[in-house]
């Protein structure tokens, strides 16, 4: 386990841009400017977009997705728009058909996304529609929208959509053109002028005199809008209702499908997570407040101490608790982790020999193996949590071949079955394993999401996809025990024996053991067939959606992405 040092510098040299990487520099600029630094920091991507809801019809704008809501701003943009809430979400689907508003070549390589949400109150439309508060902060509500009736027209004719020919050189650049959207209309029609253009050569003075009227006639759009909204909108649906948001990204390249779906999931984790007491206690001191400069410092100091030669195990242990807390509290951090590849490659390093050395030598554990090995697995977990956007994690996976994913797919599978050294007792290694088996299916299920995001964002060469990772886990000699314990932690927890409902932790480790289950009857016949086979009956009768309903409550995020999964499955295990 015994590293060389580095010294901080070239580390951090390493480390670049501590924000995702940007196509737009005037969108990325008014992002910036126009929310607090871990808002921004949280924005995972955008894309240009089509969008149709019921306050707007046809209109090209850009979709902005952060971790907790999606957001709408024209070209160019002029005001920031919470459309809807991840809260609200209830179904992101991909719509197979052929948009007769756009023009042939952008017809057949469009990406149509539905997004169906809950609807809030009418009366909330008002004062959720401004950009941000006194302080500059993004404003948490958004309007509700509702899908337009589409009329056939072309894509010229799509509010401040591009022309054809300009969809390969302009790289999402602003279009200055008739770019009035129906969530900011054009300024003439209020009666409202624009900001002076600032000269080329303004100054300071100046800039800041400029950005003062922006801002003051920022404000003036919104209460002019609302008004307008309220007095001559369509009338919004009532609480609890079903509403759509219609997105057309007209790129087969296009990520925004696979980002919005991850940044859901990942959405119905957390909030689900933080109503258990223990969890929102460790998350309540956020540190993302912390400067890009400082947490780079810290990181490399730490990453240094980790890297040490002769480590010792309970120093190796302490650090590596100290690494786990700061990545769950701050986002930044999990993203220079994959910038420097000597943190991972030393951690999946450390799994294999801790775990599976000792293992292959002696087919036992000792409980500070164990301890160890569930904190390395925990600390990889959490690193690739809202962390989907960080290209440097795709590529150091990837490299060599998917090298270093094969070794930490590898390292994390053990046998359940296995025992306790010496004079150890058997319930302490129980529980010890137990712990292991849970975090390992939680990195299992990370891993997975990886696969399924890359299968569909990147090309058909590349390795790395969900069909992949069980074909490199199939030849393990561990794999079907692992996966059997998997099962019958499924089957235990929604059991009519277990009278009480699930903990928020349960429900979120329920989810990921049925995402699990759900890949390896959809993606390895081998694995299908192993479950049709041997848990047949236990996946039929006893994890049903009515089961899950009984046992998850209905406060939860989480509980009812769980039971469409559950249902899922039921189909699949009764295929012959």
């Amino acid at each position: 386990m015994a590293r060389g040092t580095e010294p901080a510098r070239t580390v951090m040299a390493r480390t670049g841009s501590l924000l995702p990487s940007r196509r737009n520099p005037r969108l990325d600029s008014f992002l910036k400017r126009n929310t607090e630094r871990g808002v921004y920091a949280r924005i995972r991507t955008y894309e240009p977009c089509v969008v149709v809801s019921d306050t707007i019809s046809k209109v090209y704008m850009h979709v902005v997705l952060s971790d907790e809501r999606v957001y709408l701003t024209e070209f160019p943009p002029r005001t920031l728009t919470a459309a809807v809430s991840f809260r609200r979400v209830r179904d992101i689907q991909l719509v197979n058909d052929l948009p007769d508003f756009l023009s042939t070549k952008d017809r057949e390589r469009c990406q149509h996304i539905r997004i169906i949400y809950i609807a809030e109150k009418s009366e909330r439309k008002e004062s959720d529609w401004f950009l941000r508060d006194k302080r500059g902060s993004l404003h948490p509500g958004a309007p509700p929208t509702r899908t337009a009736s589409h009329c056939p027209i072309k894509t010229d004719n799509v509010e401040g959509y591009p022309a054809e020919s300009q969809w390969k050189k302009q790289e999402l650049t602003p279009l200055w053109k008739s770019t009035r959207s129906a969530s900011c209309p054009n300024p003439e029609t209020l009666g409202l002028p624009h900001p002076p253009p600032r000269p080329p050569s303004s100054s300071p003075s100046e800039e800041r005199r400029s950005a003062l009227e922006g801002s003051q006639v920022a404000r003036r759009f919104g209460s002019i809008l609302a008004h307008l909204l309220r007095r001559d909108g369509p009338s919004s649906k009532e609480e609890g209702e079903e509403a759509e948001l219609h997105l057309y990204a007209v790129s087969q390249t296009s990520r925004l499908y696979v980002h919005l779906q991850s940044s859901w999931s990942s959405f119905i984790i957390r909030s689900t997570l933080l109503l258990d007491p223990l969890y929102r206690q460790r998350s309540s001191a956020s540190s993302d407040s912390i400067s890009v400069e400082r947490t780079s410092l810290l990181f490399n100091q730490l990453s240094l101490e980790i890297l040490q030669d002769r480590i010792s195990m309970e120093n190796l242990y302490l650090l590596l608790q100290e690494l786990r807390v700061a990545a769950h509290r701050n986002l930044i951090l999990r993203r220079l982790f994959w910038r420097s590849s000597e943190m991972c490659d030393f951690l999946v390093q450390t799994l294999e020999d801790c775990l599976h050395g000792c293992q292959s030598f002696r087919g036992v554990y000792t409980t500070d193996q164990l301890l160890l090995s569930s904190l390395i697995v925990q600390t990889l977990a959490i690193m690739f949590r809202e962390t989907e956007v960080e290209e440097a994690r795709v590529k150091l996976l990837f490299a060599k071949k998917g090298a270093l994913a094969s070794r930490m797919l590898l390292a994390l599978i053990c046998d359940p079955q296995a025992e306790g050294q010496g004079a150890q007792p058997r319930s302490e290694v129980q529980a010890l394993l137990t712990e292991y088996l849970d975090a390992s299916c939680s990195l299992l299920f990370e891993l997975l999401l990886l696969g399924h995001e890359t299968s569909r964002c990147f090309s058909a060469e590349n390795l790395v996809s969900v069909g992949w990772i069980l074909g490199v886990l199939q030849p393990h000699p561990h794999l079907l025990s692992f996966m059997g314990y998997q099962v019958q932690q499924v089957v235990r927890v929604l059991s009519r024996l277990q009278r009480t409902s699930l903990s928020p932790v349960q429900s979120v480790l329920l989810f990921q053991r049925c995402r699990l289950l759900l890949a390896c009857l959809q993606n390895n016949s081998l694995l299908a067939q192993h479950l049709r086979s041997n848990f047949r009956e236990e996946l039929r009768y006893f994890v049903t959606p009515l089961c899950a309903e009984e046992k998850l409550l209905p406060q939860y995020p989480i509980s009812r992405a769980t039971v469409g999964l559950i249902q899922q499955i039921q189909t699949h295990i009764r295929v012959q």
